[in-house]
């Protein structure tokens, strides 16, 4: 079978979700046997060295990058206005992307086109020109569902109409390109539920994000203890309200009954807002040289998530190094997990604020938990088995 997968992210190295996401899946078809292909833009915002990726993974997914700044202005945003496109899709559509895939589909033949992410569905009427390849669409989330969640917490009166507006668009783009494409590849159960809600002729498979197991050594004892973490890209808007309600509504509160207890903010991009927010009780830490070193410096993992869809790679790697996990349920939306045995689910403050205490207190509990959580990476996350199954969804696809 031969696989092309066109990215809007350069996932080597990987050093995000969407990228660890993306990258996994490459490897494990590579290491299935597939003849990949994979041609991505390169951004401005998460730019990366085409020369300082290893030559093994360049030569395993004949690796291809396109370099464009494809950073929203305002002034791109007010010319959007008078547009009827989404502003969140439209700037993902170049004419030198365009180049190369065509370049790619007059010189290839592929069974397979997958498309990672919506909006890369752009590109799909050049596609179906040049080629009779199947198209998936591998929606790693949601997208207009996201947007929904975070107009629900949009204080400004002018940016909620502006972003309503958008999101509006985006859900016709995102409908639109879930019946164009031959089948659509979920992340989580429950986004393959919505999406079937929305669609339900459609074909659509769940594949989760897999991990390379061999990776991610399991940390018993954290070089820091009393420590709590929150470790993701803090350019992503649910991640940004996540850490705001953590320090509004919890850590305080947390810092009253054990006045020794550290909080960890980290993650690329952090606004500048939290940077001012570091105290003697809140150490931010804006970009971490080494994921594998930060986990087995800090403890208690923190997950607090009130919006977004899909699967949260950043929780499934702390699962993988054996970390006790406190989130809630949106933040475990898509893993298989038994609450209070895998990780613990706290769905207000007054739960997280509970659950951050036991933990620091009670290092049994806390053990019970590390040991479940790579017990359940282990049987559900390993990158060669999930890219297997969705090898097989594939080829009876192609059968069809």
């Amino acid at each position: 079978m031969k696989i092309l997968m066109l990215s809007n992210k350069a996932p080597f190295p990987a050093n995000d979700g969407s990228s660890i996401a993306i990258s996994n899946l490459a490897l494990g078809f590579a290491d299935n046997g597939i003849d990949l292909h994979l041609l991505t833009i390169n951004t401005k915002k998460h730019f990366k060295v085409d020369e300082k990726i290893d030559a093994f993974i360049k030569e395993k997914t004949h690796y291809q990058s396109v370099y464009k700044d494809t950073n929203p202005t305002m002034f791109g945003a007010f010319l959007n206005l008078f547009s009827s496109h989404s502003f969140f899709v439209s700037r993902f559509y170049f004419s030198e992307f365009e180049k190369a895939l065509v370049h790619l589909l007059k010189t290839q033949t592929f069974d397979i086109i997958q498309l990672e992410g919506v909006f890369m569905a752009s590109y799909v009427p050049i596609i179906k020109k040049y080629s009779k390849s199947k198209i998936t669409l591998r929606a790693h989330n949601v997208e207009h569902q996201i947007w929904d969640r975070l107009l629900l917490q949009e204080k400004s009166i002018l940016k909620r109409a502006y972003l309503s507006l958008q999101n509006k668009r985006l859900k016709k783009f995102e409908l639109q390109a879930f019946d164009t494409c031959d089948a659509i590849v979920t992340i989580t159960d429950i986004d393959k539920q919505t999406i079937k809600s929305l669609m339900p002729s459609q074909k659509i498979e769940t594949c989760l994000t897999g991990l390379n197991l061999k990776d991610y050594v399991p940390v018993t004892l954290p070089k820091k203890q009393n420590t709590v973490f929150h470790f993701a890209s803090m350019d992503w808007m649910p991640n940004i309200e996540a850490v705001d309600w953590l320090l509004e509504k919890v850590w305080n509160d947390v810092i009253k009954e054990m006045p020794e207890a550290k909080l960890i903010l980290s993650g690329r991009g952090m606004p500048e807002t939290i940077k001012q927010k570091g105290s003697t009780s809140v150490t931010v830490i804006e970009e971490v040289e080494s994921s594998s070193e930060f986990y087995n410096t800090y403890d208690i993992m923190l997950v607090p998530l009130w919006s977004g869809s899909g699967l949260r790679i950043k929780l499934v790697e702390g699962l993988a190094y054996g970390k006790a996990i406190i989130t809630t349920s949106i933040g475990a939306e898509g893993i298989p997990y038994v609450a209070n045995k895998h990780l613990m689910i706290a769905d207000n403050h007054t739960e997280f604020i509970r659950a951050i205490i036991l933990l620091l207190k009670d290092e049994q509990t806390k053990q019970a938990l590390q040991q479940e959580a790579r017990h359940l990476a282990e049987k559900e996350f390993d990158y060669k088995r999930v890219a297997e199954t969705l090898i097989k969804f594939y080829t009876q696809l192609l059968k069809a």
